[in-house]
């Protein structure tokens, strides 16, 4: 069964970047506070009690070439991360946001789990498993009677069978620093 979230582009913290994500019963769930405007090499998203589930880190490439992160499980960045999420940069493909491998890509080995399409400055986009099954989407929240909210309020709907929230998550994440 699906799992539906509604993403708030905000801080719950005064003066913070960040996101805070509610359940579909309005439970906090997640949230992300940067306290540095500056700081992009370093992301944490944190449960609603502040227990910091991923990091996201960004990976420097020689030449420029793309973005590049890692996410690693809690607050180590030492051990082997769990994803690595790489811009595209095909152009044959502009549909491709976004590809992820697991562990860290070294960009001859590594098998995508997913790919993202779509367009994250509209908040319409599709996460796509190995074999092209829908695992998560960016969708734009619509109030009652057809009122639409602005971009920095967004549905986050999760299949569980084919990602882990906490992941999703940080996709979208990592999609607001890439684009």
């Amino acid at each position: 069964m699906e799992e539906v979230m509604t993403v708030w582009k905000k801080s719950l913290i005064f003066n913070c970047n960040g996101f805070t994500v509610f359940d579909g019963k309005g439970d906090l769930l997640y949230r992300v506070d940067n306290y540095m405007e500056g700081n992009k090499g370093s992301i944490l998203l944190m449960d609603a009690n502040g227990k910091a589930l991923l990091t996201l880190r960004r990976k420097k490439m020689s030449l420029g070439l793309g973005d590049n992160w890692l996410v690693y499980e809690g607050e180590e960045t030492m051990a082997i991360p769990r994803l690595s999420v790489k811009k595209s940069l095909n152009i044959f493909n502009n549909k491709c946001l976004a590809y992820v491998t697991a562990g860290e890509s070294d960009g001859r080995n590594n098998k995508t789990m997913y790919e993202i399409e779509g367009s994250y400055s509209r908040r319409r986009c599709a996460v796509l498993d190995d074999r092209r099954r829908l695992a998560a989407e960016i969708k734009r929240k619509e109030g009652g009677r057809g009122v639409a909210f602005g971009t920095d309020i967004f549905r986050l709907v999760v299949q569980p069978n084919n990602i882990r929230t906490d992941f999703a998550m940080a996709l979208v994440i990592l999609l607001d620093q890439m684009f």
